[in-house]
């Protein structure tokens, strides 16, 4: 079989599909970031505050090849993962890769709740989270769109999702 790869926007609900569609496909489950928190015994915050984004994109990275090896997966990425490095080629060269696209709207609605969570974003107004979601995604798209497939995420239907999966893995074994 093959490894899937969940990528988007931070919030656009690639974790919670992820495990849904593990679970439907019996594969395993890897949460990137969590993956690297129990790697380095930090959290993302702290990696973020203590080595800047550019040493954490680097151990998310080496943290991707690791998880490359591996058969039988569904990794939702962080929603930096396809922007750095050669990321998304490596994605696309060993699994599926699905982009769950969300409006800025949408994000901006799901990520003013969790701000404090997520170094990108701590401290900003609604306003500026919107202005802020807004930019990154003008920016990521680009990589975001070099995704095999792209699903919406908003009312995603992890059913469907899995049944246009298991179909797309059943060609490429062909």
């Amino acid at each position: 079989m093959t490894n899937i790869y969940l990528i988007g926007y931070m919030a656009s609900g690639k974790s919670t599909a992820g495990q849904k569609l593990a679970n439907k496909l019996n594969y395993k489950f890897i949460d990137l970031d969590k993956f690297i928190e129990s790697e380095y015994g930090k959290t993302i915050p702290q990696i973020f505050a203590e080595k800047g984004e550019s040493e954490f994109r680097a151990y998310e990275h080496n943290m991707l090849k690791k998880i490359i090896e591996m058969n039988n997966v569904v990794i939702a990425c962080g929603g930096g993962t396809p922007c750095f490095y050669n990321n998304i080629d490596l994605m696309n060269n060993t699994g599926v890769t699905v982009y769950i696209k969300m409006s800025v709207d949408a994000l901006t609605s799901r990520l003013k709740t969790a701000k404090e969570e997520r170094p990108l974003i701590k401290n900003k107004t609604e306003e500026e989270l919107k202005k802020f979601i807004a930019r990154q995604l003008e920016i990521r798209e680009d990589f975001y769109h070099k995704a095999q497939y792209l699903v919406k995420g908003k009312d995603l239907n992890v059913d469907e999702l899995v049944e246009f999966i298991k179909s797309q893995i059943e060609t490429k074994k062909v």
